[in-house]
């Protein structure tokens, strides 16, 4: 199927479902930024599952193709069945897929569409590092790039690792990035740090009462959520 072909048939299986009321109101939510066909989550990824059921990937280059022709459609529906296709196929991708992954997230860019990606860049960057010690070195450049958005995808995305967290990384970047002002990396950078507080709290009390000076308010309530309080 050619990519132009995969996006008519994912228009014809949501057309059907479009609210325009709902829609209305996921655009309002979206401050306005995007359109909206108006398809709830759920019945998106049911209306969608036949048409990615009979797609045959067998490389990279064609599930980017397949993600670059929804990411370049109006209706931000369609960006987040770009997002489902690839976090369903992630193991296609390795990490020199990681930079088209990375100019995909500067275009149409919002939470709602970085994090998702961040998710995909961060099962990729993990399975790589089995083989490949210096993987996670993408996410370092990514660290120092001009767009909010790649960056904040770097603080991001070991979210969910665990065990299996560069904790000299995961605070690293805590640190690089702490005096920006934007709120969504402030955002990304607590909730990176209460997602590892999870399997270690200890450490992460201990970095944010070390830190603490360099934090913003809005970082430290939102690491700290589940932590005993700072001293």
């Amino acid at each position: 199927m050619t990519p132009k072909a995969f996006a008519k048939e994912i228009k014809a299986a949501l057309s059907p479902h479009g609210d325009p009321d709902r829609a209305l109101a996921m655009r309002a939510y979206m401050r306005g930024q995007f359109e909206f066909i108006g398809v709830p989550t759920p019945l998106r990824r049911q209306a969608v599952l036949p048409v990615f059921k009979q797609l045959s990937i067998d490389n990279a280059g064609q599930l980017l193709a397949y993600a670059d022709v929804l990411w370049a459609l109006p209706a931000r529906e369609y960006q987040y069945v770009a997002t489902d296709l690839l976090a369903r196929k992630w193991k296609t991708l390795a990490t020199a897929d990681i930079a088209h992954l990375l100019t995909m997230a500067q275009h149409a860019s919002w939470w709602d569409s970085i994090d998702p990606l961040a998710g995909v860049v961060g099962d990729v960057v993990k399975a790589a590092r089995v083989d490949t010690p210096g993987a996670q070195a993408t996410m370092d450049a990514a660290l120092q790039h001009d767009s909010l958005w790649v960056r904040r995808i770097a603080m991001i995305h070991q979210l969910g690792w665990r065990e299996h967290t560069d904790e000299d990384r995961l605070f690293g970047y805590a640190r690089a990035l702490a005096a920006e002002s934007d709120f969504f990396i402030r955002k990304a950078i607590g909730w990176a740090l209460r997602d590892y507080a999870w399997h270690a709290p200890d450490a992460v009390s201990g970095f944010l009462s070390a830190s603490r000076d360099l934090m913003s308010p809005l970082t430290l309530r939102e690491a700290s959520k589940h932590l005993p309080p700072i001293r």
